[in-house]
């Protein structure tokens, strides 16, 4: 089995977090999004992982420059080999998947780095494939699905009108790689483009009709992780299911200063923390100093000062300074407000 990880783009919803780091690596509780999506695949999956491969974008977009070794470690922290694409150009979902057609054949699961998921669930050998959906209230801006005797019967990309309120998340399981590959190349060999981008979705509905059987998959928690307050969310649900697991994410060398942790939370090495009350679900990562502060609910990268405030559904990111009035903010990377 393979697992295929298109994380091409750069997450333009979730700026100013994304204009230094992509959104794929955007760390979560102590770890990147893309790496905790690959091993909650790796933890359900009940076959053995043959390789890992990833599609980045490129250094212009803002991957920086160490992107292809801190992928390849996490696949061999998984104990699998590791391979790293390059897209060059966005031309869409099935595009993205084609710029690693060397590792997609055989039996495979795609999953896009813009999700999380918690899921218990068995691949069915005798289905050609399975896409998970999670059933959604506004189904106009998700690609979904309809389902008839347990089979998929049509995708429909982001549906003006109702379909089916089973949106696709982004995760997939093909018996037979080779024959997406093949239909991607003949789309774009004929040049086949929905809205100017070449669709997965197309691909599947040409695999369907010539044969292929789909069955849907569901998962019990979806986790977006496109926008600033879906992200913070993420960071919570995460801390819940680490600190449920038994899983303590708290450095046993922060310094404590007259201060409190709350549990669930995640606090990375060197922290310092004086006079302040921390969590719950709060993430803060390593070198960070935070003074005269009060803190729920909120992701906060490394190397941060935070002094003199309170905060609530907040995003901050690394190197930043932060000493204000304001509870629900969102500065990225470098920035300092005081």
């Amino acid at each position: 089995m393979k697992i295929i990880v298109p994380m091409a783009g750069i997450g333009s919803r979730l700026r100013p977090h994304t204009l230094t780091v992509p959104k794929p690596l955007t760390v979560i509780a102590g770890k990147p999004i893309v790496q905790r999506l690959v091993e909650d695949i790796s933890s359900v999956i009940d076959e053995e992982i043959d390789e890992i491969a990833f599609i980045i974008g490129p250094a212009k977009k803002g991957f920086p420059a160490d992107t292809k070794d801190n992928l390849l470690q996490i696949a061999k922290e998984l104990g699998t080999k590791g391979s790293v694409y390059v897209q060059e150009e966005a031309l869409g979902t099935a595009h993205a998947l084609f710029c690693a057609k060397d590792s997609l054949s055989g039996p495979c699961v795609v999953a896009y780095a813009d999700t999380l998921f918690k899921a218990n669930f068995k691949l069915d050998a005798n289905a050609d494939g399975a896409i998970w959906v999670k059933q959604v209230a506004d189904p106009s801006a998700f690609g979904v699905v309809k389902v008839e005797d347990g089979f998929i019967t049509d995708f429909i990309e982001k549906p003006k009108d109702f379909i089916s309120d089973l949106a696709i998340i982004g995760i997939y399981y093909f018996k037979d790689g080779d024959k997406v590959r093949d239909e991607i190349q003949y789309l774009i060999d004929n040049d086949l483009r929905e809205n100017n981008e070449y669709q997965l979705t197309n691909v599947l509905e040409t695999l369907k009709r010539d044969g292929a059987k789909f069955i849907p998959g569901t998962v019990s928690t979806w986790m977006d992780c496109g926008k600033k307050d879906p992200t913070v969310d993420a960071n919570k649900q995460v801390l819940d299911f680490e600190y449920k697991a038994g899983n303590n994410l708290v450095s046993k060398d922060v310094v404590l200063e007259n201060s409190e942790i709350i549990q669930p939370c995640y606090i990375g090495k060197n922290v310092v923390l004086k006079n302040t009350k921390i969590g719950p679900y709060v993430s803060i990562g390593e070198n960070s100093i935070v003074e005269n502060a009060t803190i729920t609910n909120s992701l906060i990268q490394t190397n941060v000062l935070i002094t003199n405030t309170k905060l609530d559904n907040a995003m901050i990111g690394n190197h930043a300074k932060y000493d204000g009035g304001f509870t629900s903010v969102s500065i990225g990377d470098y920035t300092e407000l005081t």
